[in-house]
């Protein structure tokens, strides 16, 4: 150990070189040609390639107390009068990457440490779905903003990777109790808290504060390089039966208010209509109640028939909604977990939450911590495919605001209460590649569809069809390729009424449906039929393009599967120093071949185009045109969707 006034006469030769001044504090990675400073005095990291800065961050005034030094094979720890350590390590150095790693560990409940990245100069990516979903993402706001998947704000994808334009990207360790405070107490700067707070584990003595830093060449790369060293990457992909065809669920069209009659007469119009081969979903609400996850045999007195009929009218997959919840009312399923100890209880022993189709304290929630209810959960649901032929399940939840405050789980306390999502996502994915969840947490490994949260049925950005791309773009840049739009024309909630229905206009079903043609699959429930000859001739016209198209986004899936390749990318990916590319919000490319830049203004039937560099084909009209450019004011009437196909693919095709 040495004392700061001594450092320099005892630096001796290690792995890579770590240089120490009066003040500053530096790790040089060679291969990559980055280096990172550390000036307690001033708070600061700092992170340059090729002598230019890359990312900055403020630390905690933590970090001013920092007294002593000493090496060790990957780094250097700082260490205060307190006996805290900071501890900075280089964990990859190659031509393409660099990793650093910052760390305090055993930190005391009563402190709380911030850390404030810099977001003025650069744009940035990735970050927290939201109903207000802003691209590029540095003009969000949040206050004091607990950090882990849950319902409010829409924020079901919470993963804790943000990329900016110069190529480096933060990710904060999963046991860490994170809080974001993003453009409120410091403009410009997006600071990562960490403290012992609910909704958090509370208890241990001590808690740890750990993130990375990663550098690449450019933003793909480094966005690249996250994916193979800290995101991971799907495992498989969902079946291509799902993205070629559509999925028809019953639930914004009918609500609640479904029965045999509805959905015989449901398949009847669809397959009528020009489509048949589809994925055909019974929504909420089929049980006897909520949680028995046994059929309403009022609603449905032979629900093996009426399955077996969906699938001869030419919809060969049924699958139904569930969830994980049961409410108390519903007996004897209720008593049952609960006697058995398969719910989760708060410090106190009490279960009782709510949801959606309950009051307040009136639910309860199966605890997926624990083997044997995930077990007695998964067995159930067996069950229900065998008995009906069910094919496959449509999950929903899963975020952490669905159980009770300060919970008991099983596994370690650090990672409470974020393990319940991941442990719910890890029991439904064995259901197979026809299935959808919405949340996530640390599980881009997983092979299926993670759904957008319920968009409304607006046209401006909050929440509304402009936030279907934005949204793509934010899942696809935190490590989720598998996206399943919500669907087309939205969720029709009226705020007013309970279970009220707000369809969609006409142009507004179209135009969302046009967003939807190079996204990975389309899910209906409003339908065309609902409108006139001319929506449903434009619907057959979009879903036949995206059909023609999903080679390539099955093609996409693998690439996803072998190398983390993002499915829908921002436009900049194919440019990443593209400084205009990097601030479209209205456009999103297919792999690296497909620009689509679909009408998502009410009334408009012109529209403004960036194409980045490269060599563009116009899907229309057959036109080509060398990027970068703008088009300006490309004529779109109700019926075109303007879309671009690099030259190569195009011939291809």
């Amino acid at each position: 150990m040495a004392k700061l006034s001594t450092i320099e006469s005892l630096l001796i030769p290690v792995l890579f070189v770590a240089i120490a001044t009066a003040t500053n504090y530096k790790l040089q990675f060679q291969a990559s040609d980055t280096e990172v400073t550390i000036n307690p005095t001033r708070q600061t990291l700092t992170v340059q390639r090729n002598g230019k800065v890359v990312q900055d961050v403020l630390m905690d005034r933590d970090i001013q107390s920092a007294n002593e030094y000493e090496e060790t094979l990957g780094g250097f720890v700082l260490r205060n009068r307190r006996g805290e350590e900071f501890e900075f390590t280089k964990d990859v150095d190659q031509p393409g990457l660099s990793l650093l790693t910052v760390a305090r560990r055993s930190r005391h409940r009563s402190r709380m440490v911030s850390d404030c990245v810099k977001l003025r100069g650069s744009n940035w990516f990735g970050g927290p779905e939201q109903k207000n979903q802003y691209w590029p993402i540095q003009k969000l706001h949040l206050q004091d903003y607990s950090y882990l998947s849950k319902q409010v704000d829409n924020c079901a994808v919470a993963e804790r990777y943000w990329l900016n334009s110069r190529g480096s990207f933060v990710f904060v360790d999963d046991e860490s109790p994170l809080f974001l405070d993003q453009n409120s107490r410091m403009p410009g700067y997006m600071c990562l808290e960490a403290k012992k707070s609910l909704p958090y584990d509370t208890y241990d003595e001590t808690y740890s504060f750990v993130y990375q830093i990663g550098v690449g060449v450019d933003a793909r790369e480094a966005h690249l390089g996250a994916v193979q060293n800290v995101l991971g990457k799907p495992t498989g992909h969902p079946a291509e039966e799902m993205v070629k065809y559509p999925i028809w669920s019953t639930w914004a069209r009918y609500k609640r208010d479904i029965n045999e009659a509805v959905v015989l007469n449901h398949a009847d119009d669809i397959v009528k209509n020009g489509w048949a081969n589809s994925q055909f979903e019974i929504d909420d609400f089929w049980e006897t109640c909520y949680g028995s996850l046994t059929i309403n045999t009022t609603k449905f007195p032979n629900m093996k028939q009426t399955v077996a009929d969906i699938k001869a009218k030419g919809l060969p997959r049924v699958t139904l909604w569930v969830h994980p919840f049961i409410n108390k009312v519903c007996e004897p399923f209720y008593s049952e977990a609960k006697e058995r100890g398969y719910l989760v209880t708060d410090h106190n022993g009490n279960s009782d939450h709510w949801w959606w189709n309950s009051g307040m304290n009136e639910s309860v929630s199966i605890d997926f911590t624990n083997p044997e209810a995930a077990e007695w959960f998964s067995q159930r649901l067996r069950n229900i495919q065998e008995q009906y032929g069910i094919d496959s399940f449509k999950f929903d939840a899963g975020e952490t605001d669905w159980i009770p405050m300060d919970p008991v789980l099983n596994g370690p306390r650090s990672k409470h209460p974020t393990l319940y999502t991941n442990d719910f996502l890890r029991t439904v994915a064995k259901f197979g590649n026809l299935i959808e969840v919405r949340s996530s947490h640390r599980t881009q490994d997983l092979p299926v569809f993670v759904r957008m949260l319920d968009k409304d049925t607006e046209w401006h950005g909050t929440n509304g069809l402009p936030t279907l791309i934005t949204t793509l773009l934010q899942m696809n840049m935190a490590g989720h390729p598998l996206v399943l739009p919500d669907m087309v024309g939205g969720n029709g909630y009226d705020p007013g009424v309970a279970d009220g229905n707000n369809p969609p206009s006409k142009e507004l079903f179209i135009r969302w449906l046009q967003a939807n043609v190079f996204m990975p699959s389309i899910q209906f429930s409003y339908v065309p039929f609902d409108f006139d000859e001319e929506t449903i001739r434009i619907s057959k016209e979009m879903t036949d393009l995206h059909e023609k198209y999903s080679p390539l986004i099955m093609e996409r899936f693998r690439a996803a599967v072998s190398g983390g390749y993002p499915v829908n990318p921002p436009v900049w990916w194919v440019s990443p120093e593209d400084t205009v590319a990097q601030a479209i919000d209205d456009q999103f490319l297919l792999g690296d071949d497909v620009i689509a830049a679909p009408v998502i203004v009410e009334n408009a039937r012109i529209r403004d185009i960036y194409l980045p560099e490269g060599e563009w084909v116009d899907g229309n009209l057959g036109t080509v045109y060398e990027g970068p450019v703008w088009l300006r004011d490309y004529e779109a009437p109700l019926n075109v969707l303007p879309y671009f196909v690099r030259k190569s693919t195009y011939q291809r095709l």
